[in-house]
């Protein structure tokens, strides 16, 4: 079966354990090989043509279940921390409920820069269900030390996501060389310049990185949160969910990393951070005001 970009595809030498978009077709000396991204994770691989095979609806939705499942759960498990936060915040706005509740609430906005169109149509959906408000803008990885200054001085940010795809490629050096990550360097760089901007950490909250990325660099370059202390692969909906939860934590509350990282889909492993206080602001009275009759 020929296989084409934008099929979905597994590797057989892999077990078809993880499902992949074909993105590019390459000859090699000769060889054939595929650049592919991850359809579930934030990973890029290149795999010869001859280890690939297509993944039919059926398959598909079989393999994809797992993961269906996972997001599921922990989109549950978040929003119910969101609920709770939100209730805490009534509860002091109003005096422990004795005041009448003419109260507004201001998220933290978030930029989100991603390197994968698809992925990031996902988590602009998923920012919209949990109500954080996004703007959401598609950038090749290597273009972002480029463009982050610009953006973040445009946008004035309170969150700001650098993320897209990433690999560590064995091949290419020890663990601890940058030079042998596929974007990291790029992730590293793209922060810098955003603090060049803004260098105060609980001003601007940052979060860098993909599947496998140099996680201690991204730390040292000025992110709050970053991928992936393991080296393991993480979930594309990931970011969001730490995001998500800086949005709504008070700005006088400090949050604990654990707190943070329990609810995501890949955990401690894939994900970390440090200590970094919330972004949203409480303010009164609400008054809507509403148009004169005629």
């Amino acid at each position: 079966m020929d296989i084409k970009v934008m099929d979905i595809v597994g590797r057989r030498s892999y077990n078809c354990d993880i499902l992949f978009r074909v993105i590019d077709i390459r000859k090699i000396n000769d060889q054939t090989f595929a650049v592919l991204y991850g359809e579930d994770f934030r990973l890029v691989a290149d795999a010869p043509y001859k280890d690939l095979v297509v993944i039919n609806q059926s398959q598909r939705v079989k393999l994809s279940e797992e993961y269906r499942t996972l997001e599921e759960q922990s989109l549950r498990l978040f929003t119910q921390d969101v609920e709770l936060i939100k209730q805490r915040s009534e509860y002091e706005a109003t005096g422990g409920y004795v005041k009448p509740s003419n109260y507004f609430q201001m998220p933290g906005r978030v930029l989100h820069l991603d390197g994968d169109s698809t992925y990031l149509k996902k988590c602009l959906g998923l920012y919209e269900k949990i109500g954080v408000p996004v703007l959401g803008i598609h950038c090749n990885e290597k273009e972002m030390p480029d463009k982050i200054g610009e953006l973040v001085d445009f946008y004035r940010p309170d969150i700001l996501v650098i993320t897209g795809h990433d690999a560590y490629s064995k091949a290419k050096g020890k663990i601890t060389d940058i030079n042998a990550y596929r974007h990291s360097k790029h992730f590293v760089q793209t922060v810098k310049e955003a603090r060049k901007k803004i260098p105060h950490l609980d001003q601007l909250v940052i979060f860098a990185g993909a599947c496998q990325s140099h996680f201690e660099s991204l730390i040292h370059a000025g992110a709050n949160f970053a991928s992936s202390p393991s080296r393991i692969n993480i979930h594309a909906l990931d970011p969001v969910y730490i995001v998500a939860k800086i949005s709504f934590t008070p700005f006088m509350e400090r949050i604990n990393v654990w707190d943070v990282l329990r609810n995501t889909l890949t955990g401690e492993k894939g994900l970390g951070g440090i200590d970094t206080r919330g972004v949203l602001r409480t303010g009164m009275p609400y008054r809507p005001v509403q148009a004169e009759e005629e």
